[in-house]
């Protein structure tokens, strides 16, 4: 009975995490596991992995291929999302514009209706990382009204941000609405 009653408090839930490639999201992902260092390929396709986050939240992860070529069948990753995380490679400001082009878009699909968004500006570390607030600007999230968002700074390399990462993650959990 126990088992019962705490199984009734975990939120099941999928997580599309999508982003340009070479932005992160593989080492992200498995930073977020607890792996210390993984030497990553670019990824074709997908991968997907289970993730405990705090709160009780059973997520399962898909960190989808980012190369050019594999954009086209970002959409088809859509249904059934949570909570979509989008990544950004924060020390590419030439490739900024490229991000927030395919973001609009992804944004656009009518399975993202209600969907929280996190968008993590990743490699913060790195000495000439653009701030957070330029990023913000720059993305220009506003343009879609009713959609709620969260911008994070993190580093997959030394994990700093990442517990604020799930943190936000866990509350946009929470506010996703139904899809109309």
């Amino acid at each position: 009975m126990g088992s019962v009653s705490s199984r009734s408090h975990t939120t099941e839930a999928q997580v599309v995490m999508m982003g340009l490639d070479s932005a992160g999201k593989t080492t992200l992902l498995y930073k977020l596991k607890g792996h210390q260092r993984v030497e990553t390929l670019p990824t074709v396709g997908f991968n997907v992995e289970p993730l405990e986050a705090p709160g009780q939240a059973c997520l399962t992860i898909w960190d989808v291929g980012g190369q050019s070529p594999l954009r086209a069948s970002w959409k088809d990753y859509l249904e059934g999302t949570a909570v979509l995380v989008f990544v950004l490679d924060s020390t590419d400001d030439a490739r900024l514009p490229e991000a927030v082009a395919e973001l609009t878009e992804v944004l656009e699909d009518p399975h993202l209706d209600g969907v929280p968004l996190l968008v993590l500006a990743n490699k913060q570390e790195a000495p000439h990382a653009l701030p957070l607030p330029e990023i913000r600007d720059r993305l220009g999230l506003q343009r879609f009204p009713g959609l709620c968002w969260e911008l994070r700074a993190c580093s997959a390399l030394t994990g700093e941000g990442l517990p604020e990462a799930l943190g936000s993650l866990r509350r946009l959990l929470s506010y996703r609405s139904p899809p109309s």
